[in-house]
């Protein structure tokens, strides 16, 4: 059976590696992005170059009929999608009083308003082959919480909780769901920190040091290949959180 992976936000840091991992597992992948074009065709020429095959594809997650024509166009041009990974996201770091309405609309519309929109999208197929596998990323944010992140935290709270009524409502009907949560990556996300602030979360990982986004592909990996597996929340931090 043919293996089709789509990975939301893949145009760069944890999602270009995912998606890279995940060709050179076998699986077609399709390349998301929502404005990062350049980058995210060269991904896909890097590793069609090594004779993987790729599709790229521009949609807002947020969007549900770009979200619909997306997987339409990947059914078409790769297989239907056997792998689903929530992957795009955005985050902000602000106190709460400060969070204005819309950002905090617009924090949910993508981070879990995505994950809905993608997996409304791909479920027909799974359900009617009675197979399939989603793995959303979540973070250690949304398992401990942080301060100045109450949004962003709170919608990746929401995304452990939608992967585990997902995992119960889906395993009678072949189907995995489950989450990656990871710690301080290195990242364009987590370098509006600054570099001080990321040397003082270095020293306080067990590990000694920040993560790399390819060892969060492993994690995603390893659950696309765990078929016994599901429901499960798989924490990658460094032993950052207890």
């Amino acid at each position: 059976m043919k293996r089709t992976a789509l990975v939301t936000g893949s145009s760069r840091g944890i999602g270009a590696a995912t998606a890279a991992a995940l060709a050179r597992e076998g699986y077609a992948v399709c390349i998301n992005y929502i404005r990062q074009r350049e980058k995210a065709e060269a991904l896909a020429a890097r590793l069609r170059s090594e004779g993987c095959q790729t599709l790229v594809c521009q949609a807002d997650v947020s969007d549900p009929e770009a979200v619909q024509a997306m997987v339409r166009r990947t059914e078409r041009e790769l297989g239907p999608v056997t792998l689903l990974v929530n992957n795009a996201g955005i985050a902000g770091q602000m106190q709460f009083q400060d969070i204005a309405p819309e950002s905090w609309r617009r924090m949910f519309d993508v981070n879990l308003g995505g994950c809905f929109n993608c997996v409304q999208a791909v479920l027909p197929h799974m359900l009617h082959e009675h197979a399939g596998c989603i793995i959303n990323l979540s973070s250690v944010w949304g398992t401990h919480g942080a301060s100045c992140e109450s949004a962003y935290s709170s919608t990746k709270h929401a995304i452990v909780g939608l992967t585990k009524s997902l995992a119960a409502e889906l395993a009678p009907s072949g189907i995995r769901v489950n989450c990656v949560a990871p710690g301080v990556i290195d990242t364009d996300m987590v370098q509006v920190l600054g570099r001080e602030t990321l040397d003082q979360l270095a020293q306080e990982i067990p590990l000694g040091r920040l993560g790399r986004p390819e060892e969060i592909a492993q994690a995603v990996v390893y659950l696309a290949g765990a078929s016994y597996t599901t429901g499960q929340v798989l924490t990658v931090d460094g032993g950052f959180m207890p």
